[in-house]
């Protein structure tokens, strides 16, 4: 039997940790199958060859990707020389549109059957993008079942496979048991900082959650600091913006989902991050904050009232949203001492948890995407 190679592209820590899933879930049905692509640890942990680094690619707003552009640019021919050389029996893109759906149509010119897992936002921008999807992609695997009839509608070939997290998110610890576990004295507050994945949301973001965390600490001191280490990114870039606010923070890379459920209140970049809080139960709200230039175009762009998966899944604003300008060192204080003070924080994240839950479809995400990408391989 011929071995089955697969080539799988994620451009940034959320669509490394889908595909990795997928990964995982895939070899179980075929453990000889050959997995290739750009990733992180993710996928290298799932038993993926990874070509390229996801870091090289994670860069969030227009004007950010403009002064990368040279570089993501030579990635990208590189990709295209590899997929001519080393052709898989299929591509399967995750995410990440600006760059994916460009390789997709290279793809399809090499005769490359092609895989899209997780829809780009075409419900909130650039509708425009379903006419090219249906020109280069052989197969939609969605993640929300509202997606479905945008692509049915369309005439593309789509599946609601469900969002992975439903099943990977499991609430098991109390808050109290969390910080046990994490080594939280349970007299004090934890506050948790979540800057997003990407270096540049990082360096938009930090710097202001730091200063409202050193205010919080003025007023408030039994609060400790926390701050999680997303996939791919550097802690030393992390600790240096640390250093230049003075603040004491705890930073942690591993045990997410017991460090999330320790905190009594977080404050987290607009992102999937955002479903994995709200699926743990714990008071949050949302930040968003890119240049200037690249939010005035966005906001002429974006047809939706909202950026947070939680609000978009559900179609409420049921997670509090500050963006660009009203993300300030005192709004962010304002909020988070609100979440720390209120008497039914818990109660609210706990109503927002089981919303969301029924919101987002099917569950076994990760079995299901593996079964389809084993269909498509079967008729290639």
């Amino acid at each position: 039997m011929i071995q089955k190679h697969i080539t799988v592209i994620a451009g940034e820590a959320s669509g490394d940790a889908h595909a990795g899933r997928m990964i995982a879930a895939l070899k179980m049905l075929d453990t000889d199958i050959r997995v290739t692509g750009i990733g992180g640890d993710t996928m290298r942990d799932a038993g993926a060859e990874i070509m390229v680094d996801f870091s090289e690619l994670a860069v969030m707003g227009l004007v950010e990707v403009l002064k990368r552009y040279r570089d993501i640019k030579k990635i990208f021919n590189q990709l295209v020389a590899k997929l001519k050389e080393d052709k898989p029996d299929l591509l399967i893109l995750v995410d990440y549109p600006g760059f994916n759906l460009k390789l997709a149509k290279q793809a399809k010119q090499l005769g490359i059957p092609v895989l899209y897992y997780i829809s780009p936002k075409v419900w909130a921008w650039r509708a425009g993008r379903v006419k090219t999807i249906k020109q280069s992609v052989d197969h939609m695997a969605v993640l929300f079942p509202f997606e479905v009839p945008i692509y049915q509608s369309a005439g593309v070939p789509v599946t609601c496979v469900g969002h992975p997290l439903v099943d990977a998110v499991q609430k098991t610890l109390t808050t109290k048991q969390a910080k046990i576990k994490m080594g939280f004295k349970l007299n004090r507050r934890v506050l948790g900082l979540f800057p997003g994945s990407r270096r540049s949301e990082v360096e938009a973001l930090l710097p202001v959650m730091l200063d409202a965390a050193k205010r919080i600490q003025k007023t408030h001191n039994k609060v400790d600091i926390v701050l999680p280490v997303a996939s791919g990114l550097d802690s030393t870039f992390i600790e240096t913006i640390i250093k230049q606010s003075d603040v004491p923070v705890k930073v942690v890379e591993d045990d997410f989902y017991q460090l999330t459920s320790a905190c009594d209140a977080i404050v987290a970049a607009s992102g999937t991050v955002t479903l994995e809080i709200a699926l743990l139960g714990v008071p949050h709200f949302i930040t968003y904050r890119v240049a200037p230039i690249s939010y005035r175009i966005l906001k002429h762009l974006v047809r939706i009232p909202y950026v947070g998966l939680c609000n978009i899944v559900t179609g409420k604003p049921v997670v509090m949203e500050l963006l660009q300008d009203e993300v300030t060192a005192e709004r962010l204080d304002k909020e988070l001492v609100s979440l720390l003070s209120e008497a039914n924080s818990k109660e609210n994240a706990e109503k927002l948890r089981k919303q969301v839950l029924s919101a987002l479809g099917p569950t076994g995400g990760a079995d299901n995407i593996a079964q389809l990408v084993i269909t498509m391989l079967n008729k290639s």
